[in-house]
């Protein structure tokens, strides 16, 4: 694969994290931000240390606040913007994206009001979801940019498309495998998140580790529900992007979802949270739209569902806890059956 020009949409962690992996190929890498004040850094000290600190960008990644001049000239284009914002951004980088341009998209969750995939929000916006490729799994991007060894899923119903990512993306320190189950592999993305506030909230309540194995494995089982019933493959969830990002999202320190529940244990709410570290935590969205979505199919996820009622329906966690303990057991693995 020789030297190319790729449009990396977002200045986030995941985002420069990405930006330093592919421009360590020898690929030029333009980043777009809404914000001005990262891409003055980026230009100036090659640095964005509001989202990575101790770490120093490649000198063939550049910033820009234009999309048209991140994206003019592009061979692909990687997106890395919270879900909230990203249906939005698509947009307004739709009348630079090429009909074959090939697009990844880093973002993980559920549209809200829609049950879209962001793979699907993104074509939405720009057509051809046929060279739209997802990546998804245990990459906190604090160890990536310091080329510690990590692995993720590229799903993609092109093998032409995922083979590209592959090559753009596979280094001796993160190694990439391809699927072509695109829904396992992004619901999988936006579930774990919610488990992993979840997990923060037991730790920080003072819970044990047999607690929080409990939350994760019981987790992993409405994340297969609601897979299943999306039309995924079961199997999918005990990959990379299902239970290899769900052990790290729920025990790593550098997990915002984490870190979120512990300090919403501590009586923090989410708006203190995300104003005070400057990121968005992409599993309290997650805890609506994954709701909406598992009551439009008729699966039981009941931890999703405490979640969201404590988030965004005034519950207290003690209420919702006493609710959850009170549940007769099912059979382990129901909600799987044809």
């Amino acid at each position: 694969m020789s030297d190319m020009r790729i449009a990396l949409i977002g200045t986030g962690s995941w985002g420069t994290a990405m930006a330093g992996l592919v421009a360590s190929h020898g690929h030029d890498v333009v980043m777009w931000s809404y914000d001005a004040d990262p891409v003055i850094e980026i230009n100036e000290r090659h640095t964005n240390a509001c989202y990575l600190k101790d770490y120093t960008l490649p000198g063939n990644v550049t910033a820009t606040n234009s999309h048209e001049e991140a994206l003019t000239g592009a061979d692909a284009a990687i997106f890395a913007v919270p879900s909230a914002f990203l249906r939005g951004v698509a947009r307004d980088c739709a009348p630079y994206v090429s009909d074959s341009l090939p697009v990844l998209c880093l973002a993980k969750g559920i549209e809200l009001g829609t049950g879209l995939l962001m793979s699907d929000v993104i074509a939405s916006e720009i057509g051809h979801p046929e060279r739209i490729a997802a990546l998804s799994g245990p990459n906190h991007a604090e160890e990536i940019c310091h080329g510690s060894l990590s692995a993720s899923t590229i799903a993609c119903e092109s093998v032409e498309v995922g083979e590209f990512f592959k090559e753009l993306t596979l280094s001796p320190a993160f190694r990439v495998y391809l699927s072509s189950d695109m829904v396992g592999v992004e619901l999988c993305g936006a579930m774990k998140n919610v488990m992993a506030i979840i997990c923060g909230i037991a730790a920080g309540s003072g819970m044990g580790d047999n607690a929080l194995a409990l939350i994760m494995t019981r987790g992993l089982a409405e994340i297969s529900r609601l897979v299943h019933a999306c039309g995924g493959e079961a199997m999918t969830c005990m990959g990379l992007a299902g239970m290899g990002d769900l052990i790290v999202t729920c025990t790593s320190r550098h997990s915002r979802n984490r870190t979120f529940g512990e300090a919403f244990a501590h009586g923090e709410s989410l708006e203190e949270y995300q104003s005070r570290r400057r990121m968005v935590v992409e599993g309290a969205a997650a805890a609506r739209s994954v709701s909406e979505l598992a009551r439009s199919k008729g699966v039981d996820v009941p931890l999703t569902f405490a979640l969201e009622s404590v988030l965004y329906g005034g519950v207290t966690l003690e209420s919702v806890l006493e609710t959850l303990v009170n549940r007769i057991p099912n059979e382990e693995f129901y909600g799987l059956d044809e």
